[in-house]
């Protein structure tokens, strides 16, 4: 219940769900590029995968050449060639 009311404050106050609800950002450029940003940390690197933790779930990248740059606290750049990426809560 109480998450219900802190979604309708967010959006009457106009402030972004991912802030408020701690939900991560993903932002893709083609398949070469994948920026999370608010994740939990780095759950497992090899070139072809990366798991990457989040407040409820993982996100799993699949590619070819996949390498990790722009390391920050709350940010993650992967870059080389991106195949697949999922959500598992």
């Amino acid at each position: 219940m109480r998450r219900g009311k802190i979604e309708r404050l967010a959006a009457l106050l106009e402030i972004p769900d991912d802030i408020v609800l701690d939900l991560p950002r993903i932002t893709m450029l083609g398949n070469k590029q994948l920026l999370v940003e608010n994740h939990k940390g780095i759950i497992e690197y090899t070139s072809p995968l990366v798991r990457i933790k989040l407040n409820n779930g993982e996100l799993i990248i699949t590619g070819q050449d996949l390498t990790l740059g722009n390391l920050q606290a709350e940010q993650i750049l992967v870059e080389g060639t991106v195949t697949g990426v999922k959500y598992e809560i």
